[in-house]
This record gives structure tokens, sequence and C-alpha cells, in this order.
């Protein structure tokens, strides 16, 4: 884990990281980056201080917005690999053993991993876990919720997640990803995540909401990618595998 620099966004009025601490504690070594909208509290450095140590993390201050804060964290940070873990992601038992082992088989890879949904949602959670392992798996498109980890340097080769974009930096950089030839892969392993969005917001009006702002934002990408290929523009680096 000493190649890893974790990058975690923290929303204004986003208390959910502090349920993060006891997982990133068994990343032996890895630099953490916490990246806020507010200079953190006593209370909030005592805590992490006891979590994970005193010279294994930092704190910086951004202006709000998904996108600019992670890529304030991926500008600090100086290890060989970014891993970018949003606030209330939470790992599973496989979560560290399968990156270890993908980073070793295959280090150059844009990864991600399979999402798992925490009980604080509805009961048909798992029909959404299930399209998100389909739509990763099959056509290729993980969302920041699976944990990309990625080269800093290809990271920064790629321009960075999109600032400008109102919605899906994270997808609009996997389409950039590829385009650009890097290989995109899934770890094997599993990562967890939040479901009360769904729960706050309902089911079917959430989930309705993000198959369509997905659709319009992948099918002028694809096309785009279909172009690049007819045309030779690709490298044989960007397969999607699993």
């Amino acid at each position: 884990m000493r190649q890893l620099s974790v990058v975690v966004p923290i929303a204004p009025g986003d208390e959910s990281w502090r349920g993060l601490l006891r997982d990133l504690a068994t990343l032996r070594g890895a630099e953490v980056i916490f990246c806020a909208t507010r200079a953190p509290e006593t209370a909030d450095r005592d805590g992490i201080d006891a979590a994970i140590g005193t010279d294994s993390w930092s704190w910086i201050v951004t202006s709000p917005g998904r996108a600019r804060q992670l890529n304030a964290g991926a500008h600090v940070a100086v290890r060989d690999h970014l891993w970018f873990l949003h606030a209330d992601s939470r790992f599973a038992p496989d979560t560290v053993s399968a990156l270890g082992e993908a980073l070793r088989t295959a280090p150059g890879a844009l990864y991600y991993f399979d999402l798992a949904f925490l009980p604080d949602g509805p009961r048909a959670m798992p029909l959404n876990a299930l399209g998100v392992r389909l739509r990763s798996r099959w056509l290729g498109m993980p969302f920041g919720d699976q944990g990309f980890v990625i080269q800093r340097v290809t990271f920064h080769a790629l321009g960075c997640f999109d600032e400008r974009a109102p919605y899906g930096e994270d997808h609009l950089f996997v389409w950039r990803a590829r385009r650009d030839g890097v290989a995109l892969r899934a770890t094997g392993g599993t990562l967890r995540t939040s479901a009360r969005r769904y729960r706050d917001r309902g089911w079917v009006r959430t989930t309705l909401r993000h198959v369509l702002l997905t659709t319009r934002q992948a099918l002028p990408e694809w096309l785009h990618l279909l172009r690049e290929r007819r045309r030779g523009g690709l490298h044989g680096r960007g397969e999607t595998q699993s």
C-alpha cells in the first residue's frame, strides 16, 4: 500500500467520512488526503490521528465541487497510484487484497471495484448492484463510487477530472481514458457504498434519473469512440477486462 495516495473528497456538511477511518487504518503505509471545503476541527484531527496515525494523512481546503476537490487532492499526492474514494465508501473483506493483486498484475490500468450497497436503502438495491456490474463489465462504464485507481502520471496526462462538467465527471474520465488507450479493468474485489440517496429520494425516481443522465452523457461518447476505432485512432490498449 506504500505506492497509494488515497484521495477522499468531503462535501459540505457530509460527516460520512468518519465511518471510513476504520477502513483507511488497514492501508498501512498509504498516503491519505482529505479534500474538504473547510478546515478540520480539533476533534477531526484527533479522530484521524487515532485511526490512521499522525504522519499518514493531510487535509486540504478547496472550493466545493467533487471534480475540483478530487483534482486538488491528486495535485498534492506523491505516491505512484491514486485511489479516489468517496466518503461514504466502505471496504469489503476482499477490497484491499484484490487491489494489491491487481496492481501487481497490471499497474498501468484504470481499475474499479464491483459495487455492493450498504443496508441503509431500499430492498431493491441488489438489482442496482447487478446493473452496475453489467454496466461496468459489459459496457465499460464504471462510475466514481466504484473507487477508481490509476497511476498518478497517467491521471495527469489524461487531463484530470473535468471541473466544467455539470455532472458525471467520473464517467467522462473513463471515456477519455478508453479513447487514449488505457486498459480498463475490474480488480475482482468489492467496494461498498451507501444507498441512502435511494432511500431519501425514492428508488424508482433515483434509478430512472441515473439511467437517463448516463444515457444522455454516454451516447455521444460511444459514437465518438466508434468513429475513432474505425479510423484506427486507438492503440489497442483500451480494452475492457473483468
